[in-house]
């Protein structure tokens, strides 16, 4: 008889707890600034383009900062790190309220983003490793359901409150105030964390071993397509940058209707993860992810052809349901297989994958959508989803072969050879 699955074993852990409180306070106040930003430049220029550049404004110091910070992550404690980072976030909110309470100048409210990334940047590898080293690999998928149902209502919460925000005082300061909270409450959560000093480096630091990551994901095939198939797929995905103009022209739902609306996809994914923390280790994780991936790109065009808000609504919170599977597969993946020594590097390198995909989407679907129009340019880009898919299918055929995540091991560089007979090392 096969023992029930203890949907609840992560939470006991109080890191665990500490750390999924830590990633709601900050990510309601990164979701308030992406709502209020959002509403203020589209309220002022009316450009389709300015919305746009709000996501190539926060992907210039991803690319710029990735090696540095992933390697800061391997050579500082993760958690001052990610306290330093939200902090420095929170300096950018109070600067967003300054800029809006003033009506300064639009370009004061892109050079705050420049800030916004620049935290993220070092942030991501940061917190993303922080949980390995906390827990056993069997007890990954488990908590990464929870603490990313974590990151997920914050993500529901995070746009109601800023939209209602914007609704009831007519405008996007306090908005910026509220974010600014998040962020510094935020900081005191990873406070409660342990400082986990990292191991001592051996012999002198080479310009190869800066660069260590890119190997590492190189030689892993399988975490390569992994990878690269979030990165495609959700750079042609830019629909909810274009939520602004879908909100006020397209479903007439006014700000807070725009709340809803970001919030929709969260709702799906806060749905999914609590399934996923019930369920026994998926046997096909890769298969699942590829077809989890098409649901995405699906979703994404029923959104694009709505013209209903609850329509809308409910193909957003598909959207979430898919992304969310996606995204327990990859990041147990990238757990599971990349040895601690180099987890801040190969993180880092995982989130400009992520953070490429979704800034630079941004801005490929605000430039789209100014020249087509927004339903060309999101319908576009479901169907851009569904090909990728095909691409990783056909060029990793290794991908959809592996079996549960939690027998993978982590492994050297020049031992990632992936065994599809027996399924159990990577």
């Amino acid at each position: 008889m096969t023992a029930a699955v203890d949907a609840f074993a992560a939470v006991r852990n109080p890191f665990v707890r500490a750390l999924a409180l830590a990633r709601i306070s900050g990510v309601i106040g990164t979701q308030i600034i992406n709502v209020a930003v959002g509403w203020e430049l589209y309220e002022r220029t009316g450009s389709a383009w300015s919305l746009g550049l709000v996501g190539l404004f926060e992907l210039a110091p991803v690319l710029f900062f990735m090696v540095p910070a992933g390697n800061v992550a391997d050579r500082v404690a993760r958690r001052n790190i990610a306290m330093a980072a939200q902090a420095v976030a929170g300096i950018a909110a109070l600067g967003l309220m300054a800029v809006s309470w003033f009506e300064g100048p639009v370009h004061f409210i892109y050079a705050m983003l420049v800030l916004v990334g620049a935290a993220r940047a070092f942030a991501a590898p940061a917190v993303g490793t922080i949980l390995p080293q906390l827990l056993k690999s069997e007890q990954f998928v488990n908590a990464n359901a929870w603490v990313t149902s974590a990151y997920q209502f914050a993500s529901i919460s995070g746009p109601a409150i800023g939209g209602l925000m914007i609704a009831w005082t007519g405008g996007a300061t306090w908005a910026y105030f509220a974010a600014a909270a998040g962020q510094f409450i935020s900081v005191g959560a990873f406070a409660l964390l342990p400082v986990i000093a990292p191991p001592e480096a051996t012999g002198k630091r080479s310009f190869k071993d800066v660069f260590a990551g890119f190997s590492f994901v190189r030689r892993t095939p399988i975490f390569l397509a992994a990878i690269t198939l979030d990165m495609f797929a959700v750079l042609l995905v830019g629909a909810v940058v274009l939520l602004p103009i879908f909100a006020k022209d397209i479903l007439h739902v006014g700000p807070e209707g725009l709340g809803w609306l970001r919030a929709a996809p969260s709702a799906g994914s806060l749905l999914m993860l609590m399934i996923v923390t019930r369920l026994k280790p998926i046997q096909r994780p890769g298969l699942v992810l590829l077809i989890a991936v098409v649901g995405f790109g699906l979703a994404t065009i029923g959104f694009g052809l709505s013209e209903h808000f609850l329509l809308s609504f409910f193909c957003l919170f598909l959207t979430g349901v898919f992304d969310s599977i996606s995204v327990v597969v990859r990041l147990t993946l990238e757990q599971v297989v990349t040895p601690d020594r180099l987890r801040g590097r190969v993180s880092a390198i995982n989130y400009v994958f992520v953070g490429f995909s979704n800034e630079f989407g941004a801005f490929e679907s605000g430039a789209t959508a100014a020249m087509f129009g927004p339903i060309a340019s999101v319908v576009g880009g479901g169907i851009g989803t569904i090909v990728v898919v095909i691409g990783v299918a056909l060029m990793w055929p290794a991908l959809r072969k592996i079996g549960p995540l939690h027998t993978l091991k982590p492994a050297e560089e020049a031992e990632l050879v992936p065994s599809v007979e027996a399924r159990h090392s990577v």
